[in-house]
């Protein structure tokens, strides 16, 4: 619970420091699960954000039942056995970008580095990825590993060849300058 009263107010925070801000304006979070027997993959598009170039602060919401699967039945069983979204209906990033410097043309290699929530855990985390400004744009991309176990998300027995222990996640997003 204390969590998302700090997520909470972090956005609100954001929103009310005096600094230019930056909303999400389309992205899309991606996962892939290579397996032995079957490889997995979803996108998510309904995700949030925001950034404070001035701060380096960033923020990220992911609706845990807006990922799409290829099966629908992948998606029911992501929902309810695996992520179990009715009781953790999100999934959240917190942190700062480390190697950001503010508004440097051309593409930036940067480091975010905060709090990543998945199914009620949370865990310090540094994710890599490019940034690049483009006027009153800035593009964020990212692929990194996350490990099932390290969030507390259990594969039964009988189906570990087809769901990979760590799977992949690509974030690809736009954020737009909000004048106040």
């Amino acid at each position: 619970m204390r969590r998302k009263f700090f997520l909470v107010g972090f956005l609100v925070v954001t929103f009310t420091a005096p600094a230019q801000k930056f909303v999400l304006t389309e992205g899309v979070i991606t996962f892939f699960s290579k397996a032995t027997l079957e490889d997995i993959s979803a996108e998510n598009t309904k995700i949030s954000g925001i950034f404070n170039p001035g701060t380096h602060e960033i923020a990220f919401v992911i609706p845990n039942n807006q990922f799409q699967f290829e099966k629908k039945l992948m998606q029911q069983h992501f929902n309810e056995k695996y992520m179990e979204s009715d009781k953790f209906p999100r999934s959240t990033f917190s942190g700062t970008l480390k190697g950001f410097e503010n508004f440097k043309p051309g593409e930036q290699v940067v480091t975010a580095v905060g709090e990543l929530t998945i199914h009620g855990v949370t865990k310090i985390v540094e994710v890599p990825g490019t940034i690049e400004v483009a006027q009153d744009r800035i593009f964020i991309k990212s692929k990194f590993m996350i490990k099932l176990a390290d969030y507390s998300i259990k594969i039964p027995q009988l189906l570990w060849q087809n769901i990979a222990e760590t799977i992949e996640v690509a974030v690809a997003v736009t954020f737009t300058h909000k004048p106040q």
